[in-house]
C-alpha cells in the first residue's frame, strides 16, 4: 500500500474521530437532550400534528389558515409589521450603539443604562407605557387637547404596537452594536482615511461591513421577537389584526385547536426561515471579511 493512501486513511480516520461524541461529552449533553425531546420536541410534533387534523369537515387547519383571507392578512401584517420594527431598531439603534462606543464623555454610563432599561420590563408593562403615553388619558392626548382641542390617541393601532416594540429593540441593537465596536480594527479606518476618503465613505465602506455580521443577527432577533411578542400586543388590544393575538383569539374564544395549532407552525416556521436565512448571510459576510 503507497504511502499516499496511508496519509488519506489516516486523514479520514482523524476527520472522523474529530466528530465523534466523547462518552464524557455525551453524559454532559445528556439532561440538556432529555428537557429538548420532553418539553420541546414532543409538544412540537403534537403541534404539528395537530394543525393537520381535520374539524366539521372544514378541511385540516394549515388549509383553513392558508386559504383565509383573514388568517394570510394578519400573517402579511405581523411580518410587515416586525421588518419596519426591526429595519428602525437598526437604523436607530446601529447609530447610536457606534455613537456610544466611540466616546466618552461624562454621564455615559448613566445614559446607557437608561436606554437599556426597557429590557427590564416584561411586554404588559411596555404595553401599559405605550398607553400612558399615547392613549385616551396619555401625554399626547392632554397635548392634544391643549394644542387643537381634541385628543390625539394612537395606542390602540399598530403605530403604538409599533411603539412598543421600539421599546424593547433599540435596546438589544445598542448593546450587540457596541459589543461589535470593540473588536473593530480602527487602523482600516486610519487607512482609509490616509488615502483621502471622506467621513461618510469610511462608514459605508468599512465601519458597516465591519458591523453587518452583528447588525443581520440582532436584526434576526428582533425581528422573530416582534413577530411572536403578545404581551404588549395583548395589552393594547385584542382587535389589533396580528398573529400571536388571533392565535389567542381562536384558541380562547372558539376553542378551536387545529387552527390555533396551525397558525403557531405557519408563524414559528416563517421566523425560523428568516433566522435561517441570516444565519446563512452571517456566514457569508464572516467569509468575506
Amino acid at each position: 500500500m503507497s504511502s499516499t493512501v496511508l496519509k488519506a486513511q489516516d486523514a479520514v480516520a482523524r476527520g472522523a474521530s474529530k466528530w465523534r461524541l466523547r462518552p464524557t461529552a455525551a453524559w454532559a449533553l445528556a439532561p440538556a437532550t432529555a428537557v429538548l425531546g420532553a418539553f420541546w420536541l414532543l409538544p412540537l410534533a403534537h403541534l404539528i400534528v395537530l394543525g393537520g387534523q381535520q374539524r366539521d369537515g372544514a378541511g385540516s387547519g394549515y388549509w383553513q389558515v392558508l386559504s383565509s383571507p383573514q388568517y394570510l392578512g394578519s400573517l402579511a401584517q405581523t411580518c410587515v409589521l416586525a421588518a419596519v420594527v426591526t429595519f428602525a431598531a437598526l437604523l436607530v439603534g446601529g447609530i447610536t450603539g457606534v455613537f456610544l462606543a466611540r466616546q466618552r464623555f461624562f454621564g455615559r454610563s448613566t445614559l446607557v443604562a437608561l436606554l437599556t432599561f426597557p429590557l427590564a420590563f416584561p411586554g404588559v408593562v411596555v404595553g401599559f407605557l405605550v398607553i400612558l403615553l399615547a392613549g385616551r388619558q396619555g401625554l399626547f392626548a392632554m397635548l392634544g387637547l391643549k394644542l387643537a382641542s381634541e385628543r390625539w390617541v394612537f395606542a390602540y393601532s399598530l403605530a403604538g404596537l409599533f411603539l412598543g416594540y421600539l421599546y424593547f429593540s433599540i435596546p438589544r441593537v445598542i448593546l450587540t452594536v457596541m459589543a461589535a465596536c470593540e473588536s473593530l480594527d480602527r487602523s482600516l479606518e486610519e487607512a482609509a482615511h490616509s488615502l483621502g476618503a471622506g467621513h461618510w465613505r469610511v462608514v459605508c465602506d468599512v465601519i458597516i461591513p465591519g458591523l453587518s455580521p452583528a447588525l443581520v443577527s440582532c436584526g434576526a432577533i428582533c425581528f422573530a421577537t416582534s413577530m411572536g411578542a403578545f404581551g404588549t400586543a395583548f395589552t393594547l388590544g385584542t382587535q389589533l389584526n396580528v398573529t400571536p393575538v388571533a392565535i389567542y383569539n381562536v384558541f380562547t374564544n372558539y376553542a378551536n385547536f387545529t387552527v390555533a395549532a396551525a397558525l403557531s407552525v405557519v408563524l414559528g416556521a416563517l421566523t425560523w426561515a428568516v433566522l435561517l436565512l441570516a444565519r446563512r448571510m452571517v456566514k457569508q459576510s464572516r467569509t468575506v471579511l
